[in-house]
């Protein structure tokens, strides 16, 4: 998700599931994944693959707006992100 606005505190459950981003916060959207969807599709993990680790990151940035567009690459926000961002804070479950 990306420009998720500064007065959000919390998500609703399932806020990433519709492509069109109608759960989202105003403001906010989501980039294409690696299924070319703008939506969240949860863990694909192969069968007998072992043990996978899933991080969920939320990043503080000092613009109201990243400014990159909804068509943009994952990378590209991963770009962005490094020159705006002053916190950051994930969570790993196991």
């Amino acid at each position: 998700m990306v420009d998720i606005p500064t007065h959000v505190t919390e998500l609703s459950r399932g806020a990433g599931n519709k492509e069109d981003g109608s759960s989202l916060p105003a403001g906010a959207f989501q980039l294409r994944n690696d299924n070319s969807m703008a939506r969240f599709i949860g863990a694909a993990l192969p069968v007998g693959h072992g043990q996978h680790r899933y991080f969920t990151v939320v990043h503080a940035v000092d613009v109201e707006s990243l400014g990159i567009s909804k068509d943009a690459s994952p990378a590209f926000l991963g770009f962005s992100l490094f020159f705006h961002t002053f916190g950051r804070a994930m969570i790993i479950p196991w």
